[in-house]
């Protein structure tokens, strides 16, 4: 294959995992605005709690996605230390979506309704494009390419013998 179609190929291939990131992402996003609304209007929880809920919520549909969509053929040997590092990083994702909230709530006094969503959505923007990195990077790895495990395997072989010279009897 000629660099350029290799090149070609990797960019189709990111181009998917892109699309299906956002596919579940798109769901998840539904999933936390439903959750951080129906808990604000349900309950009397402060705005960041209600949050950290609905983001506890869809962290959790979203791994059911990335693993058996985005990523079903990715590496699933260490189930345990995939969820360890996707809870990891999901939590760091947290951090960073709930901060942004946080400060425009408790910092700026931006607690109406309207801004609540619209902070929530910048956070979720910015903890998106953290997650996207991490998970792609560590969780959910890339099993090698076929050729190169063909390539490899080829080393395994036994090479042909030559055929049996006849002796003179």
């Amino acid at each position: 294959m000629t660099e350029r179609g290799a090149l070609r190929v990797r960019l189709n291939s990111l181009k998917r995992e892109i699309a299906k990131f956002g596919a579940v992402g798109a769901v998840g996003t539904l999933v936390n605005f439903g959750v951080f609304n129906l808990v604000r209007h349900v309950t009397d929880l402060h705005v960041v709690r209600a949050s950290v809920i609905a983001t506890v919520v869809a962290i959790a549909f979203n791994y059911v996605g990335f693993r058996y969509f985005t990523y079903r053929d990715r590496d699933k040997s260490g189930r345990t230390k995939e969820l360890t590092l996707f809870l990891l990083f999901s939590v760091v994702g947290l951090v960073i979506e709930n901060g942004v909230l946080y400060a425009a709530t408790y910092w700026f006094g931006w607690d109406g309704k309207l801004q609540a969503n619209f902070f929530k959505f910048l956070g979720m923007g910015i903890a998106t494009l953290f997650r996207f990195w991490s998970y792609r990077t560590w969780v959910f790895k890339a099993l090698p390419a076929r050729e190169t495990v063909a390539h490899a395997e080829s080393f395994l072989e036994e090479p042909e013998k030559p055929p049996a010279v006849r002796r003179a009897s």
